[in-house]
């Protein structure tokens, strides 16, 4: 099977997000929905200091981490990264903002109301009155020309654009002014349900009307925006984005004068949050990836009569005591939430012995979910809640575990009618072959460590032999996922706020290119099915609520029967708070109201 590559800005959110991934920013796409059944119903909303307005003092600065100044604030180019959507909630509008539940609700500094034509009336059109007040830092007011602008560049009708299509500009077939110029009229070509996610951010139609304009990028003061910050200082050699306060802001005033976000790798966060260089740092790859201290013994030889130098902690014992230094740090706060991203196991359909589908739902079942999300999650105080949904969030509106449509827990009796029966050294083998899988897994990870560990564990109760496998976040994807080169591979997946259209092609099924090879996409699993497409299809076309939310709950079963992967938990996201900083923290599904992020009086 052949694979198309990812685009670099796709590649990076996967990695970003995943148990390995340096930053711990919001990222540029997300994903949504289904019910009942919730192991812990707060696990999964955000961990923030929030106050009333009137306790946030008038003025200063706060220093916020990050990974390194972006190539661009243009969260739909190439070269895109969390750090790049985080500096753009800033600077630019969203027409929706997601709630604690992963909800899209209206932003009233850009919005004023936005209401779609009638269920069952068609064309849909999707009626938007603008704030009348929101304008570009230039002084253009929002207008449908930016809207139509972005629309053309992210819809894939022209090639000349270079970048991603996220889901749903290439459903829209017009945008035009509706009454007056806060008005705008969007008509679809087909009913698109999850609207409410396009046009976020937004940009103005001087950065996308043209292929010119919108592949160039996007840094440097000189370019208008719309946010409560504008831009100040773009300082890539120096590590530095700088933003104030925009003048033309029309909302609540920010409360702080300035923000400047600083690169800091993960590795020294620590050190700056202890010298007070940092206010705000996200903390999950400083922990996650600690390093053991460099040993005080003798020589490892022994020589001169000295004991042999013991050998280098564990990744997670050295996680453990970064964890406990970070929870030590005086005047920090460590938040704590259940990020927007969902860690699974994915089986590889197109290797050995899981080409059986028999195997795979056996695999699916040997897996004891809440022990994986013990190990994993236990170790840095968050709740061991195992995720039973290939598309939700457990707080998001509507998540629904479905695991029990994998079947009864009997991978013994599966792998027995399969033909692989145990040995005399317990690990299964049929027609000379053991039952022996590879597990690719992030490196230098301590969650994932911790996870291939529970799960080589799990696995060999049942009679399958598990090998880990570390691989490097750059040779991760390109060289394995996209390659077929892996049987079993732990990563994480972006949760977004529209199921339909953004998870299809992860669970997309393979079909043959004009000249016979099989292009898999996204879907590194390798294995999908009619069924799933066509219910994917149908959620993402369906204006009721109720009635797309069952259609996704019946594509998530079906990809649970297929034995396509196993979700496990949600990504840990660990925040260092400054004491006095308000409004900021562990956001889980949403980003910073910056407007609000300040000191306390």
């Amino acid at each position: 099977m052949r694979v198309r590559q990812l685009t670099a800005a796709a590649a990076a959110l996967l990695l970003t997000a995943g148990l390995g991934g340096c930053s711990d920013g919001p990222a540029p796409g997300r994903t949504p929905e289904p019910a009942p059944a919730r192991a812990d119903p707060t696990a999964t909303t955000g961990d923030v200091r929030a106050t009333d307005r009137t306790a946030v003092r008038d003025g200063g600065t706060l220093r916020w981490a990050v990974d390194g100044v972006p190539a661009t604030l243009n969260v739909y180019q190439q070269g895109a990264t969390a750090d790049s959507a985080l500096v753009a909630h800033a600077l630019y509008p969203s027409l929706f903002r997601p709630d604690e539940h992963g909800r899209f609700v209206p932003d009233p500094d850009y919005l004023a109301s936005a209401e779609s034509t009638p269920y069952g009336q068609l064309p849909q059109v999707v009626t938007y009155r603008l704030n009348p007040h929101a304008v570009w830092s230039d002084g253009t007011p929002l207008s449908a020309a930016d809207l139509a602008a972005q629309r053309g560049a992210l819809s894939g009708l022209d090639p000349d654009y270079e970048g991603g299509h996220p889901a749903g500009y290439d459903a829209i077939d017009s945008v035009v002014q509706g009454a007056d110029p806060h008005e705008v009229k969007v008509t679809f070509r087909q009913p698109y349900a999850e609207w409410r996610s396009l046009f976020g951010p937004l940009y103005p139609a001087a950065e996308t009307a043209t292929p010119g304009a919108f592949n160039r990028a996007l840094t440097g003061k000189g370019h208008p925006s719309a946010g409560p910050y504008t831009l100040s200082r773009y300082d890539a050699e120096g590590g530095r984005v700088t933003v104030v306060r925009n003048p033309a802001w029309w909302g609540d005033k920010p409360k702080s004068d300035r923000i400047e976000f600083l690169a800091a790798p993960p590795e020294q966060r620590l050190d700056q949050l202890n010298q007070e260089q940092l206010d705000v740092a996200p903390l999950t790859a400083a922990v996650d990836r600690a390093v053991p201290e460099p040993s005080s013994a003798s020589p490892s030889d022994g020589s001169a009569g000295q004991p042999a130098a013991a050998p280098p902690a564990a990744a997670p014992e050295a996680a453990e005591l970064a964890l406990r230094r970070a929870e030590s740090l005086p005047g920090v706060t460590v938040h704590r939430a259940a990020a927007a991203s969902l860690t699974q196991l994915t089986v590889n359909a197109d290797r050995g012995p899981l080409t059986d589908p028999a195997v795979r739902q056996a695999l699916g079942r040997a897996v004891d979910r809440r022990r994986i999300a013990e190990a994993a999650l236990g170790p840095l105080g968050l709740p061991a809640a195992p995720l039973g949904s290939h598309l939700f969030a457990e707080d998001q509106e509507g998540y629904r575990d479905n695991s029990a449509a994998a079947g009864p827990a009997d991978a013994a009796r599966l792998l027995d009618e399969a033909g692989w029966k145990r040995s005399g050294d317990g690990v299964r083998s049929k027609d000379g072959k053991d039952l022996a899988l590879t597990l690719l897994v992030p490196a230098g990870s301590a969650t994932a460590k911790r996870t291939a560990d529970a799960l080589t564990a799990d696995l060999a109760e049942s009679g399958i032999e598990v090998r880990p496998v570390a691989a490097a976040a750059e040779d991760f994807v390109k060289d394995h996922l996209a390659n077929g080169d892996y049987d079993l591979a732990l990563f994480s997946w972006p949760v977004g706020l529209s199921p339909a259209g953004e998870q299809r092609a992860t669970y997309a099924k393979p079909r043959p290119d004009p000249d016979g090879t099989v292009a898999v996409g996204r879907n590194y699993g390798r294995s999908g099915s009619d069924e799933i497409d066509r219910l994917f299809d149908l959620a993402v076309a369906e204006l009721d609520q109720t009635t797309r939310l069952d259609l996704l709950q019946e594509a998530d079963v079906q990809i649970w029967r297929l034995g396509h992967s196993v979700p496990l938990y949600q990504r840990p996201e660990l925040v260092g708070v400054r004491t006095g900083v308000v409004g900021a923290g562990a956001w889980g599904f949403g980003w910073p109201r910056f407007q609000d992020v300040g000191w306390s009086r």
